[in-house]
């Protein structure tokens, strides 16, 4: 008797409840495709919170938004734009003025040009970016901010540059300030590129007193000065910069490219001291510099308050004396001084502006508000003394009302305040 073959159970097509054999194949088939591994990936970084927010807007969309916002900036002639600042209180400054608003309309031309009418770019020219100097409270902050956020309400942002220090060191990033400009655009990159950044406090970005230089820097490390100024560089000039979406130290955040072709940059600073490395260079005091007019005039350096002209500001060695780089003073197209306010300017702006605001302030409280001629002129002589600029003319107004502002203030009685003179002090008094 011959033993028939055992038949293996599982070798049959019909039998579906045996295993199936592992093979090579089926186990290649069995990993996971790319599209799954990205998928999982983009589940962990969005469960860590490192993903993607949101998706960007289409490339079209965008550039819809940026033709929609330069068609609709106000047609505004350098005068017509002046006219305006003096509605909105400003007052002085006609030089600065002049510059500015000019600066301004050929900004919005250019845009204009490019973005309406498609004009290659090298038939426009390049943008225009300016350094204002002068002492405080002469209104070089309120002229930015009145020009280009509330008259041509073109993305603006005004950015104190003293927490910035160089990447990599504790303090805010300098491609921060790109981020703060992406927020005001809506968080569109195109909007973003066409903005107006103005950098306050720039005098403060002077790099540390130094004269050892190398390699165009200081041998020192400095990274509040000479080391933000240098990343600065590419920034003013035109450039692809990789900024964070949002305001953060951490390396894990969603970043967004920025070119900054058609940004136009304003510096403002007070430049105290300025004074000191001009009257220097023009008595031969500065090694490596000789001036033959050393009749040309002095200025008094214990002075908060000094009226530059605009040839006393154009020589950039006066600029690398004070702590900064060349190059970067030269990204600055043009250097506009501001004069100290005079005292007809500060009595304008001390009843235009000032004025007014407190005595509408007291209305609203029941309260009627009296300041005499004499009291305004030793208000104004004041500020002049102290050389704080029109800042100080607000302060020292309050200051002097603070005392009934808080006995008479929501108590709902009505009052009549007064300001008087009291030999060559102010007093106030409620009646």
């Amino acid at each position: 008797m011959t033993d028939t073959p055992t038949k293996d159970p599982c070798s049959t097509p019909k039998d579906h409840d045996c295993p199936k054999k592992e093979t090579a194949s089926s186990r290649s088939k069995k990993r996971r495709t790319s599209a799954e591994d990205k998928e999982l990936l983009s589940e962990i970084m969005m469960s860590l919170g490192i993903g993607e927010q949101e998706s960007p807007p289409p490339q079209e969309e965008s550039s819809h938004k940026v033709e929609e916002l330069v068609a609709g900036l106000p047609r505004l002639s350098p005068r017509d734009m002046d006219q305006k600042l003096q509605e909105l209180g400003y007052r002085g400054q006609m030089r600065a003025r002049r510059a500015v608003t000019l600066m301004a309309y050929r900004h919005i031309s250019r845009l204009r040009w490019l973005f309406l009418e498609k004009r290659p770019e090298n038939s426009v020219g390049g943008k225009q970016n300016l350094l204002l100097m002068g002492p405080t409270g002469s209104g070089k902050t309120f002229l930015i901010e009145s020009l280009f956020g509330s008259i041509l309400k073109l993305p603006t942002v005004i950015i104190d540059v003293t927490p910035f220090s160089e990447t990599g060191y504790v303090g805010q990033d300098p491609n921060n300030i790109l981020t703060r400009l992406y927020h005001v655009a809506d968080r569109d990159p195109e909007l973003t590129q066409i903005g107006i950044i103005a950098l306050d406090e720039f005098d403060k970005l002077a790099s540390n007193q130094n004269n050892a230089v190398f390699a165009g820097a200081g041998t020192t490390k400095d990274i509040t000065g000479m080391g933000v100024q240098r990343e600065l560089l590419k920034m003013l000039e035109a450039a692809d910069v990789t900024a964070p979406v949002e305001m953060t130290h951490s390396s894990y955040v969603e970043t967004v490219t920025i070119n900054t072709r058609n940004i136009a940059f304003i510096g403002i600073g007070a430049f105290s001291g300025f004074a000191g490395i001009v009257n220097r260079f023009r008595s031969g005091k500065v090694t490596g510099f000789f001036q033959s007019n050393a009749e040309k005039r002095r200025f008094d350096e214990t002075a908060i308050a000094v009226d530059l002209d605009p040839e006393e500001v154009e020589n950039v060695a006066y600029f690398q004396t004070y702590g900064f780089l060349p190059e970067l003073i030269a990204r600055f197209h043009r250097v506009v001084p501001f004069a100290p306010l005079d005292k007809p300017v500060l009595r304008e702006i001390l009843l235009d502006n000032f004025m007014k605001k407190a005595i509408a302030e007291f209305q609203l409280e029941n309260i009627e508000l009296r300041v005499p001629d004499a009291v305004v002129d030793h208000l104004v002589e004041a500020a002049l003394k102290r050389e704080t600029g029109a800042r100080g003319l607000n302060t020292f107004l309050f200051t002097f009302l603070e005392e009934q502002a808080w006995n008479w203030f929501g108590s709902g009685v009505e009052k009549t305040v007064e300001l008087f003179l009291e030999g060559e002090r102010i007093r106030s008094r409620a009646i």
